[in-house]
């Protein structure tokens, strides 16, 4: 059996595209599209070189563009301080008394929680935001300076 060159790319972009479905590498789809751009220059006839040629431009020029992008973008807060995987971020909670080391019980959602202070000033009584969540502790911010 004889294969034509297009259908020999078309293979190997189906190939990366089942690969990544496995493994959920998504820089494998960008090899793909290359493949795939491979598989349009060998329809138009073009020679080995170029079609290899258009696979690297196109498979890599997507790898770097997409690494650019990703790099260009603001890091994401880790998921114990990030509203948008916990959304007990940023709530207010009602502290008592802190002890000496800047601990407090409080009651949040009807059960007791552990808290400690996270702020930068004295620890007071009073109305906290909860800045961040680390096992089963809260670490809260007087209320007027939550971020």
């Amino acid at each position: 059996m004889d294969w034509n060159p297009p259908t020999l790319w078309w293979i190997v972009a189906g190939l990366l595209v089942a690969v990544e479905l496995a493994t959920g590498t998504f820089y494998l789809l960008m090899l793909a599209t290359g493949a795939g751009a491979a598989a349009l220059a060998a329809h138009a006839g073009w020679g080995f070189n170029a079609q290899l040629l258009s696979a690297a431009l196109v498979g890599g020029g997507a790898v770097a563009g997409w690494r650019a992008k990703r790099r260009a973008q603001p890091a994401e807060a880790p998921a114990s301080r990030n509203r948008d995987v916990n959304l007990d971020i940023g709530e207010t909670v009602q502290v008592t008394a802190w002890d000496a080391q800047a601990n407090a019980q409080v009651q949040y959602r009807g059960a007791n929680w552990a808290a400690s202070y996270a702020g930068t000033t004295l620890p007071r009584p009073g109305p906290h935001t909860i800045r961040a969540i680390e096992g089963n502790r809260l670490l809260l911010v007087p209320a007027a300076s939550a971020v």
